[in-house]
């Protein structure tokens, strides 16, 4: 009668069910491609995003002092905003004619619902601010988009003529050429400077007249209102409307505004106000730039800053080639016109070469654990477990793929952190078989049997080892504040592979021994020395 070995473990059952099938082979090699698949895809970042929730309350009072300000609208709303469940901080400023609160939520808060909490607890108790202040401003503050993952520097070249307002200009059609890039979240120009008129008032002149800003202001905005005359219908019936022509094209328009009258004659602006056409003065948030040539450092020139933010989850490496290569499409434009550009920033860059040498890391770290095993329980055994590290990796990134995680430093230093560990288990397995395959006892059994005895031999002890090592990892995903958001793939990641290694432990270490192992032949009287 043939022998044939009772398995009492799952990992008996599943060495016999995969030892012969002929889907083993099919599925070893659909889980390394569905793990490329998903390196290939996933979205890389040099390190993981924080969900990070808060946002900030203003409230003016015209004519008030800060210690007004801060009476009636910072400690009022202070005192409103701590009702709201989540809360970590609250920073409250107040100046002169304006109060600001900055609302800081717990790492890990929900950003969508602390932003909707901190909008209508502001908005239920707009009846307790005091008459004459504005309605609040609420302003989420929102990580993912507010950090950009590109900025690009936009100077004029040496010996260029383009002005200040002529570079913004340029700058801005860029960027509404961006609007339509996949993911990208929001653009934006620091250091730039629009075109204006700007009117400089002469106090002297106009306390002379007897006259205050108010009516310059007033002036002025009237000048704003566009808004056709309609009349009623002519004898036939049709409807006539009087278009009227924009009212400043120019400086004289500007000029020759009439602000007030005096003693009977009118006032115009230019009688109390010098009236130019420039840009924005009173911007004064500018940039410089100077970077290397063969002949040193050039002079500082002005420049404008086009920053780029992508949505949370995406790609930043994607985005940023797509940005870039929208970019150098309008670089024979811009050398026309003698504007150039250096990127000062590319998040994309730095994410893609942190993932990259992490990588390459790892491939090393294989290597070294299979040099190692080679030497220690033989080629044959340790190309065994070499062979199944891609295996279980691969099911890793995959599982981390579809539940929408993205691959950082984090992410890779847990896949590095759990390597050491994943293959104790094929080598426990492997090991035992050796050790069977080499037993006088087995000169009997049949080969496929003694690999099955042999793995289910270790299952239950494995399975406990294997246990008691996830059990080490899932306190640190109660960790909370910025150390738990941060370190959160390791208690996400390193359990799976733990798991997913057991299970390749049992299923395709048995299958490739016995395609690469043979049984030992006992000669007659040879002890197991």
């Amino acid at each position: 009668m043939s022998y044939r070995y009772k398995e009492r473990y799952l990992a008996g059952y599943l060495a016999r069910l995969f030892l012969h099938n002929p889907l083993t082979s099919v599925l070893g090699v659909t889980l390394i491609l569905l793990g490329v698949i998903a390196l290939w895809f996933m979205p890389r970042e040099e390190d993981p995003q924080i969900s990070i929730s808060g946002g900030t309350v203003i409230v003016g009072l015209a004519g008030a002092s800060a210690e007004e300000v801060e009476r009636v609208i910072v400690r009022p709303l202070e005192r409103r905003i701590k009702e709201i469940k989540g809360v970590e901080h609250i920073y409250g400023v107040a100046s002169d004619n304006v109060g600001v609160v900055n609302v800081m939520y717990y790492i890990g808060e929900n950003r969508e619902a602390s932003n909707l909490k901190l909008y209508d607890k502001v908005m239920q108790n707009m009846d307790q601010l005091p008459q004459g202040a504005t309605t609040p401003l609420v302003r989420p503050f929102d990580i993912d988009i507010d950090i950009p993952i590109l900025s690009i520097a936009f100077y004029a070249k040496e010996g260029s003529v383009v002005e200040s307002v002529e570079l913004y200009k340029r700058i801005e059609e860029i960027r509404n050429a961006l609007g339509n890039v996949p993911n990208v979240a929001k653009t934006e120009l620091k250091g730039e400077l629009k075109e204006q008129f700007n009117v400089e008032v002469d106090l002297g002149k106009l306390a002379g007249y007897h006259l205050s800003l108010a009516h310059i202001q007033t002036a002025l905005k009237a000048l704003s209102v566009s808004m056709p005359d309609i009349k009623n219908r002519t004898g036939d019936g049709k409807l006539l409307v009087f278009g009227i022509a924009n009212a400043i094209e120019s400086v004289e328009d500007i000029q020759n505004v009439i602000i007030a009258q005096y003693a009977g004659s009118a006032i115009y602006l230019k009688d109390v106000a010098t009236v130019s056409a420039g840009t924005e003065i009173q911007n004064l948030k500018r940039a410089h730039i100077s970077y290397t040539t063969d002949n040193g450092f050039t002079p500082l020139r002005e420049q404008v800053t086009l920053s780029v933010s992508k949505l949370k989850g995406s790609n930043a490496v994607v985005i940023a080639e797509d940005v870039l290569e929208r970019i150098e499409s309008f670089k024979a434009c811009l050398d026309s016109v003698g504007i150039g550009y250096i990127i000062t920033r590319n998040y994309g860059e730095r994410a893609n070469e942190a993932v990259n040498e992490l990588v390459f890391h790892l491939l090393i770290s294989i290597v070294i654990i299979a040099v190692l095993l080679i030497f220690i329980l033989g080629f044959r055994e340790g190309m065994i477990v070499t062979l199944t590290v891609p295996a279980i990796l691969a099911i890793t990134i995959f599982i981390a793929y579809m539940s929408d995680q993205t691959i950082n430093r984090i992410t890779l230093f847990a896949f590095l952190l759990s390597l050491g560990l994943l293959v104790d288990d094929v080598i426990v397995v492997i090991e035992n078989i050796h050790r069977h395959l080499h037993d006088k006892l087995s000169a009997q059994k049949p080969f496929d049997e003694i690999l099955i005895e042999a793995t289910d031999e270790i299952g239950a002890p494995t399975n406990l080892a294997t246990i008691a090592i996830i059990l080490t990892m899932v306190p640190m995903a109660f960790v909370g504040q910025m150390m738990g958001e941060f370190m959160k793939p390791i208690p996400l990641n390193v359990p799976v592979a733990m798991l997913a290694s057991l299970l390749i432990a049992y299923i395709f270490t048995p299958f490739l021994a016995q395609l690469f192992l043979k049984k030992k032949h006992h000669a007659k009287g040879e002890s197991d020395a």
